[in-house]
């Protein structure tokens, strides 16, 4: 383990933690027999790291490669201070999968394992938002509701209608009321009509379905457990806001952590639209009696006009005076508007519930974008951007106009204080060391120096021997055109090589387009393109079909698990460098730069590392896998930030030479 610099223990810390140590070694080694499974160093490794963690109240970042089996390595540790501690340890993951996989079956499997070996049966529940369970009070209705926020038309009333009556015959058997549990599932925006979020529950007192919401049964199944299962996201609402959401704990273990800093992010981001200001209007206005909010509709149209006459992307500065004068009236009448709201007549809560609700939701709505307008304000009273603690950009959206987005230029400062600094934290992902170390993870999520350490406990694969590395130098720079025909052509020859069974993962939708279009008048096999179906279905065809290619963007780069001969070849079109115009990750650069360090490297380099690292991820998925990962993309050998970027992948066996790479191919498809 790597101890993060000027650490130190006492003796007596020490002797603990060994004792501790001992006991979920023995939990772990009687869960994994019970399991069926085997002993793995790695796995072993990593849980005494844990346990130690605990032990010490150190935070830990622990990379833990495919097959090391670490989700085991670190529920039987936390099983274990749960139980001893009479707490509970929270486990958060970014993807839904990995929910279901612990709820669903590790840690079923693990309290049956470990259930004669401790004093009672481990206990553990899944918690999620409110807006993830039916509503009952609300499906009660017999048609879909047309919402201001839902913006439902004529046309599509019958196809909502049947969503709708089809969850409602659905409530009639669910025990949970868990939209992941509706096979197959129902669009957002029917959602939306049989859900309701937690500002617009009218509350289990005052619910007439009250005792039985499933949101509230779900949540009590959530006291006194060892462990509880939540997103990212909910971690963020709990870290970032005064409510307390998540129950008392003093250990977070945070899985899939790669993804903590997008979805920190992305909760702690706020915007400004036309569209909102005018639902709010409307909203008000019943609630008024049918009185119009005629001040903030007009403003709204103004504020709609103004935006179209300024340049999208990031704002340093507030572009116009006008605009600024607008976005200050627009905050007047929305305080307006929240202080006509509240408080509540006498009696409404009691007489009418649902009216009550409505009440406190558009008024929590309008306080909400007060602070947006106010957090942007501030960026702009700070005339050098370096200092700007927000970014503010304009975003354009054909579908959902225009609407200004304001997001923290890091969150390392908010998790520093309010996550790391309330309990005892432990991430871990199969991709946390970005050029050979932890150190970039750690600063963009805000670790403390001093208060942390670090461990790879590597992989029980050896990637030298089962994948090859290809980069072919003789391929030119990528470009702004599309694919161009050297690439195509180059694409083409290996995955005849291959024989079909390649995953094609690119960093636009334009190119992957492009390339299966190509790819289908030219190859024998099948070539899916994500778009074409649901990204669950293309990926078990994908995975029964052994010569069928997939080809896809983001979403694929990190969410493909597809062990065996149906993916022999990994292809990435190019380094996958952030966008130019992404106002975000170009403010982080920027102050990075003004501060002395790389922003390049620190951002823009970092960035594509990980992406590369969980793209070439996706080859090696079982102990007998083998295959090429092939990036088309000269400069990963020729730049000087390439070693960088290798550094973070799989230790590959590599070459540039594509006669040995399709060689090599041919020779694993004939192989049996």
């Amino acid at each position: 383990m790597t101890p993060d610099p000027g650490t130190s223990t006492t003796d007596r810390t020490q002797s603990s933690q060994t004792s501790h140590t001992h006991d979920v070694q023995e939990l772990l080694s009687a869960a994994v027999k019970a399991l069926g499974g085997a002993t793995r160093p790695g796995q072993v490794r990593m849980s005494q790291a844990v346990a130690k963690a605990m032990g010490s109240e150190r935070h830990l970042a622990v990379q833990a490669g495919t097959g090391t089996g670490k989700s085991l390595a670190y529920l039987v540790p936390a099983v274990a201070h749960a139980q001893a501690s009479d707490t509970t340890v929270i486990v958060s993951t970014a993807t839904i999968a990995l929910q279901a996989q612990l709820i669903n079956r590790d840690l079923p499997r693990l309290a049956d394992a470990l259930e004669p070996l401790l004093e009672r049966r481990p206990s553990f529940a899944i918690m999620k938002g409110r807006s993830n369970y039916l509503c009952l009070h609300k499906i009660s209705a017999a048609a879909p509701e047309s919402e201001g926020d839902a913006l439902i038309d004529d046309e599509e009333l019958t196809t909502m209608g049947r969503h709708i009556r089809r969850v409602q015959e659905w409530a009639q058997e669910t025990e949970t009321g868990d939209r992941d549990e509706l096979d197959p599932g129902v669009p957002d925006r029917a959602w939306r009509q049989v859900s309701v979020t937690a500002q617009e529950c009218l509350g289990a007192s005052r619910c007439p379905h009250g005792s039985e919401c499933f949101a509230e049964l779900a949540r009590e199944k959530t006291a006194d457990v060892d462990i509880i299962v939540t997103n990212h996201a909910l971690l963020a609402i709990d870290a970032l806001s005064d409510a307390q959401i998540l129950p008392e704990h003093d250990v977070v273990i945070i899985d899939e952590a790669h993804e903590l800093d997008g979805r920190i992010t992305a909760v702690a981001t706020a915007e400004l639209s036309p569209t909102t200001l005018k639902n709010i209007a409307k909203r008000s206005a019943k609630l008024h009696n049918n009185k119009k909010e005629e001040a903030l509709e007009g403003l709204a149209e103004d504020f709609s006009s103004q935006l179209l006459t300024v340049q999208d992307g990031r704002w340093t500065r507030m572009p116009q005076e006008e605009l600024g004068h607008k976005i200050e009236a627009i905050s007047r009448e929305l305080w307006r508007i929240r202080d006509n709201l509240l408080p509540a007549p006498e009696g409404e809560a009691a007489n009418d519930p649902e009216r009550y609700a409505e009440r406190q939701h558009v008024a929590l709505l309008a306080r909400e974008l007060c602070d947006a307008i106010e957090r942007i304000q501030t960026v702009f009273e700070e005339t050098d951007p370096a200092k700007q603690r927000d970014v503010v950009w304009l975003n354009r959206d054909e579908r959902r106009g225009d609407r200004i987005n304001i997001a923290p230029l890091s969150v390392a400062p908010l998790l520093s204080t309010r996550l790391f600094g309330e309990a005892t934290v432990i991430l871990t992902s199969a991709t946390l060391s970005i050029g050979g170390n932890f150190q970039a993870m750690a600063a963009s999520w805000g670790l403390p120096k001093g208060s942390w350490d670090a461990l790879d406990v590597g992989t029980p694969f050896d990637p030298a021997k089962a994948g090859i590395l290809y980069t072919p130098r003789h391929l030119p720079a990528p470009g702004r055109d599309g694919l161009s025909e050297e690439v195509l052509d180059e694409i083409y020859e290996l995955i005849m090589a291959a024989g079909g069974r390649t995953l094609g993962l690119f960093s636009s939708r334009r190119a992957a387009i492009q390339a299966a279009d190509r790819m289908r008048m030219r190859l024998p096999f099948d070539v899916l393109c994500q778009g074409d179906e649901t990204t669950g279905i293309l990926v078990d065809r994908f995975a029964r079909n052994e010569n069928t290619c997939l080809f896809g963007t983001l979403s694929l780069w990190q969410g493909v698990d597809v062990p065996g001969r149906s993916c022999s070849l990994v292809i990435i079109d190019r380094i996958p460098f952030p966008r130019p115009d992404d106002p975000l990750l170009q403010a982080r650069k920027e102050a990075a730069d003004a501060e002395g360090r790389n922003g390049f490297m620190e951002v823009a380099a970092t960035h594509s590392a990980l992406l590369l690292a969980q793209g070439a991820g996706r080859l090696l998925r079982s102990v007998n896998d083998k295959g090429v990962v092939a990036i088309l993309d000269q400069r990963l050998v020729t730049k000087r930030y390439g070693s960088f970027l290798m550094k973070s992948l799989p230790k590959f066996w590599t070459t540039t030479d594509g006669t040995v790479v399709r060689g090599a191919l041919k020779r694993l498809i004939a192989t049996p």
